[in-house]
């Protein structure tokens, strides 16, 4: 009788622990460190102070006629994305890589042995909360730097054409680069070469296809999470050879499924 009753409790107990607990658990992890609030205060300097200083020294009057026709007050606000998208990427690796290091995996893939769940877990709070705050902060870069911004240079309201779309990017970009660097920190498994790896993506690939010539740079150019970013922020001209923003978004969510496929097959394959 016992025995039938422990039995009872423990099917009781594994059919009750599924993705709801699991992630609230990595909530409490994701909250509960310093370097959370460090990087989201990061993403708030980067955003809102690049925000201030570019939007507030754009010389209308001194401008020539080919600037002028190519001024674009929305992209313009988020010079701070820059360090915004690395923040959230330093972010996306330590969720993982910190886990590794300290030896605490053993205990998180204990209490979670489906290592699947772990890491879909993991990706949808890191997603979440750096969603919501990408969009909070690309809200308030937008909103800041037109404020920032003197007459009589034009100023870009959300109801125009493209802004809104991109003050939306502005914030689901630099989520997707989190997302990106977690299933890099689980294949890496190393904080400083998850991070090196995404600093490789973002900044040192573009400059790899520079050399190569202005066909390739086009061709392959397009594809870099930068440069979709770019023309994705852009709503008064579109930057040539590049993917549609609906396309180049498709394409980050592409590239976030891969590395965190990746992450997966590498977290179930290896040992902890």
């Amino acid at each position: 009788m016992t025995a039938a009753t422990l039995t009872r409790g423990a099917t009781r107990a594994k059919a009750g622990y599924g993705f709801r607990s699991v992630a609230r658990m990595e909530w409490l992890k994701l909250r509960s460190v310093r370097s959370t609030a460090w990087v989201v205060l990061v993403f708030a300097a980067g955003m809102i102070g690049l925000a201030i200083l570019v939007m507030a020294h754009q010389h209308w009057a001194t401008m020539s006629p080919a600037d002028r026709a190519s001024f674009d007050p929305t992209d313009d606000s988020f010079a701070g994305l820059a360090i915004g998208q690395l923040a959230f990427g330093v972010l996306g690796a330590l969720v993982i890589t910190t886990e590794f290091s300290s030896g605490m995996i053993r205990a998180t893939l204990a209490a979670v042995p489906r290592r699947p769940l772990l890491v879909a877990a993991k990706a949808a709070v890191l997603g979440a909360v750096a969603l919501v705050v990408g969009e909070i902060f690309a809200f308030t870069a937008f909103a800041v730097g037109q404020l920032a911004l003197h007459a009589p240079a034009p100023h870009a309201a959300l109801g125009q054409p493209g802004v809104l779309r991109a003050v939306l990017m502005a914030g689901a970009y630099p989520a997707l680069i989190a997302l990106i660097a977690l299933g890099l920190g689980a294949v890496i498994r190393h904080t400083a070469g998850a991070i090196s790896a995404v600093v490789g993506i973002l900044f040192v690939l573009p400059l790899i296809l520079v050399p190569l010539g202005t066909s390739i740079q086009n061709s392959v150019g397009q594809f870099m999470p930068m440069l979709i970013a770019e023309n994705s922020l852009s709503a008064v001209k579109p930057v040539v050879h590049s993917l549609s923003p609906a396309v180049g978004l498709g394409m980050l969510c592409l590239y976030a499924v891969a590395a965190l496929a990746a992450g997966t097959w590498a977290l179930a394959r290896r040992d902890a």
